[in-house]
């Protein structure tokens, strides 16, 4: 017995198995990071696509849905972790600015794809932290090697 209607909703399940939440640009040296969270609400695989607007037209850097354009291809590269699509240019310069945007897509979801834009400018752009993926990955793990100058110091009192 269920307290609400049990009633099947197939066509409702299938809608929006993933939504981009954030998109972020960073540097990291010369490359620039583009980090894509996404909230997944599916197992299906997913498909993505990174492009660059500018003058107006649309240049793929790096992709699962299409073929990316020759001057990006040995430059970029795409990790996925755990709601998180990082897009990776190497040798990043002024001629890379633009609006970046990541589009993904879930195998068997009809909805249209989820597309989020950001403007990237070179001269504004911060560094990336170092372990902002350690973050949200390992968080305990990093509280755990956080906490030990600590404990330590502990044990030193108690002496």
């Amino acid at each position: 017995p269920c307290p609400t209607p049990c009633l099947p909703l197939p066509v409702l399940q299938a809608a929006h198995c993933q939504m981009v939440k954030d998109l972020s640009a960073c540097l990291l040296g010369q490359s620039l990071r583009v980090d894509c969270r996404y909230e997944n609400k599916t197992s299906n695989p997913l498909t993505y696509e990174f492009s660059i607007t500018k003058d107006n037209r649309k240049h793929v850097i790096h992709s699962t849905m299409s073929v990316s354009e020759n001057i990006y291809r040995s430059r970029a590269n795409v990790t996925m972790h755990k709601n998180l699509v990082c897009l990776y240019l190497q040798s990043f310069t002024t001629s890379d600015e633009g609006v970046y945007m990541c589009e993904l897509k879930a195998a068997s979801d009809y909805t249209s794809n989820q597309k989020k834009n950001i403007t990237v400018i070179k001269d504004k752009l911060e560094k990336c932290a170092g372990f902002s993926l350690l973050i949200q990955n390992t968080s305990w793990l990093l509280l755990l090697l956080l906490s030990l100058p600590l404990l330590q110091a502990v044990d030193f009192v108690s002496l």
